[in-house]
């Protein structure tokens, strides 16, 4: 049987030129989908208005929840029950994990109906009645609901079997999984003095696949981590991406901090609670060193009979894994002196990212949503946690960017530096699937 698809709109003229082309065209004739547009204006009587104005102040027109009753009853009176779908930029925003399970439940049903709405929308009573789904192409607005439905129905019938005649491409491309596509070359061999990558016409098709894997993680970092990270991956795909992040490295600063009352310039003193915690939560999200800077000697030597015990064979038999999180912590005087270890491992300089409790002015303010803008450098990166009352003004003034700060719906904002680290890392660094 094929799939019923209703639509509901105000502008029909625009879906038939859409129908017949392409892939679409062909699984019309095909007989994969069947196709029913109707009118709005259908539904009114003659000469009367299908909107109305909205109640209360402000502009705008609103389709009447009467209209859309009658095109929608009439509809499943006509071909049995459906799978209803709303759009609006109030809804759920449209992605390929969203579109394969509405599109099995569509499958199931064997009709699915798009109400396109124009103005200002429909009536909210008619969506809370009879939407089964409520979607949105984005965080911004168009002046009406079809070209969302247009594009809902190009991505989803892609999922119809038969309707795409390589099943594999469906199945491999982009957003599927956790990657997007790899890219693909053609003739001309040479074009413009860019060559196709010598692999691909090596015949060799496990170094293919592996080339492909590897480009496709990479392009997924670089342009796409916020998909990435919501999206269920296995060990072999978290080691593919996870060669494409730069090296990230945390430093918790006892000098050059703001301290007492005044806020002035000024050093902390070292607690073992912080050590140890961030410690554990560099190595949780991959940081290669997390460094205590201070210049005090006395503070120096209680951290080193810390690390002396944790850092050699006593400490590794006595906890491992508190072994494994203390190897990872090294003891400098200066912030200078973690630059220049950085740029000596590296051979780059390192990217030092500001943290703070306050919202701070810069000129490369960032988010936890701008992995991208920092990676696209391709240079290590350096967090900069500061005790006391946070980083001072002179350190603040060599940061390459800052980073917003953590908070929630409350005012109180007082977190320790090693919740904070924790917070942090996790947003910049973690996984989070969604399913």
């Amino acid at each position: 049987m094929p799939i019923l698809v209703s639509i509901i709109t105000v502008f029909e003229e625009l879906y038939k030129p859409f129908l017949q082309t392409s892939l679409l065209g062909r699984a019309c004739q095909a007989k994969l989908i069947d196709v029913f547009v109707e009118n709005l204006f259908s539904h009114a009587q003659p000469k009367k208005r299908i909107d109305a104005p909205a109640y209360g102040p402000g502009a705008g027109m609103l389709i009447r929840p009467d209209i859309v009753q009658r095109a929608i009853e009439k509809r499943e009176q006509e071909s049995g029950k459906a799978f209803k779908i709303f759009f609006s930029p109030q809804g759920q925003k449209i992605d390929q994990r969203l579109l394969e399970r509405l599109a099995e439940k569509i499958r199931s049903i064997g009709h699915v109906m798009l109400i396109a709405p124009r103005y200002e929308g429909v009536d909210a009573r008619a969506e809370e009645v009879y939407a089964d789904s409520v979607l949105s192409i984005g965080d911004f607005v168009l002046m009406g609901g079809d070209l969302p439905a247009l594009l809902f129905l190009e991505a989803f019938l892609r999922l119809i079997p038969g309707v795409v005649g390589c099943k594999e491409s469906v199945e491999r491309d982009s957003f599927s999984g956790p990657f997007v596509d790899y890219p693909s070359f053609t003739e001309p061999l040479v074009w413009l003095g860019r060559q196709v990558p010598d692999i691909l016409r090596s015949g060799n098709h496990d170094l293919i696949e592996k080339w492909r894997l590897d480009q496709a993680a990479k392009k997924t970092v670089l342009q796409h981590f916020a998909w990435l990270r919501v999206t269920r991956t296995n060990d072999y795909q978290q080691e593919s991406a996870w060669k494409h992040i730069p090296p990230h490295y945390v430093v918790l600063l006892h000098s050059d901090v703001l301290v007492g009352p005044d806020l002035v310039e000024g050093t902390t003193s070292v607690t073992s609670l912080d050590i140890h915690d961030i410690a554990r939560s560099a190595t949780t999200y991959g940081f290669k060193k997390f460094f205590i800077v201070t210049p005090l000697l006395d503070q120096q030597k209680i951290v080193n009979k810390l690390l002396d015990f944790w850092q050699n064979e006593e400490g590794k038999d006595y906890n491992p894994n508190r072994y494994q999180a203390l190897e990872r912590v090294l003891l400098l005087s200066s912030l200078d002196e973690v630059v220049a270890y950085i740029h000596k491992m590296e051979n780059e300089f390192a990217l030092l990212i500001g943290t703070s409790a306050d919202r701070k002015e810069h000129t490369n303010a960032i988010t936890f949503f701008d992995q991208e803008k920092v990676w696209a450098a391709k240079r290590p990166v350096l967090f900069l946690l500061g005790t006391g009352n946070g980083l001072s003004g002179s350190v603040i003034q060599k940061t390459d960017f800052f980073l917003e700060p953590i908070y929630g719906f409350m005012k109180f904002n007082h977190l320790s530096v090693r919740s904070a680290a924790a917070i942090l890392f996790d947003r910049w660094l973690g996984l989070s699937p969604r399913s």
